[in-house]
């Protein structure tokens, strides 16, 4: 059998075709890895973002119930202090003081907690 020294147009055609085939896999594998680089990035990024968003919430959440609750003891003590019987505006006085106590380590817990 002779060996044909001619070159075959498919062969030519294929072997192009298998090489095109390869540079643009390898673009799309360096572009994919890029991507995910940025990707990732930007989820770290975002994430940080929703760390300090739900911190600032929390923050704000605290402060309003801890300033609504003192109000509410508030507003109880004096409303038992104008009834001017004495104990009942000694025990309004003392769960009020308790109230108070207990919201601002609770609150105080809180934000240690969340920051």
């Amino acid at each position: 059998m002779a060996t044909d020294s001619k070159s075959n147009p498919v062969i030519e055609s294929v072997e192009h075709a298998a090489e095109r085939v390869a540079e643009l896999n390898e673009q799309t594998a360096r572009r994919v890895a890029e991507l995910n680089e940025k990707t990732a990035e930007r989820v770290a990024e975002l994430n940080e973002q929703a760390l300090a968003n739900s911190r600032q919430a929390s923050a704000a959440y605290l402060a309003s119930y801890e300033k609504a609750v003192v109000s509410l003891a508030d507003t109880y003590e004096t409303a038992a202090g104008a009834t001017k019987v004495e104990w009942v505006s000694s025990i309004a006085s003392a769960q009020a003081d308790f109230t108070r106590e207990l919201t601002k380590m609770y609150t105080n817990a809180a934000r240690e907690f969340v920051s």
